[in-house]
């Protein structure tokens, strides 16, 4: 099994990591000082499922690695387009490109860029980032992964990377219905993002302050409303697993967008809350909870990506 890891950050590094372990011909895409230390010291990860160290090939440059079986796509979301527009050495007749990223309109992005033939949706469940260059620290979460082609086919391609996340050892799921899964992650990212970002305490703190709970469960049922609307109706069933992976999380959880607001990245909060509140607007719904978290993040989001902008 051929895999490119395009995006090697906590997910991609994480995932890509564990495959190689299993024995995957893993190439990892990264760029800047993550990338030389890979090629310095190999993929470093510190989990709480146990350390370890993988030599795994590393560059910044698709067309070094070549036709691959799968690309694991897990740049951030302001990345897509000028990452899927870099594909073309990577795509051969069978290859399937599989989003792990947040937000349900990146797999449209990738599929104008290499066909729609060429993409499956995917959602990964872990707290993971990089913690230095070279290094991947693993925190909590679910650790898994639900993919699925895009039609809801169970594809033989679709079968074998589920073994091959099978032998890896980590949780995998096939999907007849990603578009739903999608949604619902979404879900739950606005509101665990979103609350951990905005109110600055990990889960564990929200999850036991009556008013900040009450909240998450708002911004989940808002989230699940647009996407009714949208015409992908998430389950009941999926909005409760949405609360209760909440409910497990470990208490010291943040996440990404909390990460990158303190750290003075750029944010992924127009791919969640600024998608939620313009699509409800199409749809003429009410998003109150989702439009107080955008406006109190989006001054910092626009204050980081001016940071990250200007002159050195």
């Amino acid at each position: 099994m051929r895999i490119a890891v395009y995006g090697a950050g906590g997910v991609g590094g994480y995932f890509g990591a564990r495959l190689a372990q299993a024995g995957a011909e893993v190439h990892l895409i990264a760029r800047g000082a993550h990338l030389q230390a890979l090629r310095e010291h190999g993929l470093r990860v510190r989990s709480i499922k146990g350390d370890f160290q993988v030599p795994a090939p590393a560059t910044d440059d698709p067309a070094e690695v070549g036709l691959c079986d799968f690309v694991l796509f897990c740049v951030k979301t302001f990345d897509t387009d000028a990452a899927a527009a870099r594909l073309a050495p990577l795509i051969g007749e069978g290859t399937a490109v599989v989003s792990l990223q947040n937000g349900v309109e990146n797999e449209e992005k990738l599929a104008r860029a290499v066909g729609d033939g060429h993409v499956m949706g995917g959602a990964a469940f872990i707290f993971a980032e990089i913690a230095e260059p070279g290094v991947i620290v693993h925190t909590g979460g679910p650790t898994s992964i639900t993919f699925g082609e895009l039609d809801g086919r169970i594809s033989p391609r679709a079968e074998r990377l589920l073994a091959c996340c099978e032998q890896a050892g980590f949780g995998a799921e096939l999907s007849a219905s990603i578009q739903t899964v999608l949604w619902a992650k979404l879900a739950f990212i606005c509101a665990q993002a979103g609350l951990t970002a905005a109110v600055r305490l990990p889960i564990g703190e929200i999850r036991t302050a009556p008013a900040g709970w009450a909240a998450f469960g708002r911004l989940v049922a808002e989230v699940c409303a647009v996407a009714e609307a949208d015409g992908t109706p998430v389950p009941q069933a999926a909005q409760q697993r949405a609360l209760a992976l909440a409910q497990a999380a470990e208490p010291g959880s943040f996440s990404s967008l909390h990460d990158d607001l303190v750290a003075g990245r750029r944010m992924e909060l127009e791919t969640l809350h600024g998608f939620v509140v313009r699509r409800a607007a199409q749809h003429d719904l009410a998003v109150p909870t989702s439009e107080a978290v955008y406006a109190i993040l989006q001054p910092w989001a626009i204050r980081n990506q001016r940071a990250r902008a200007a002159p050195v």
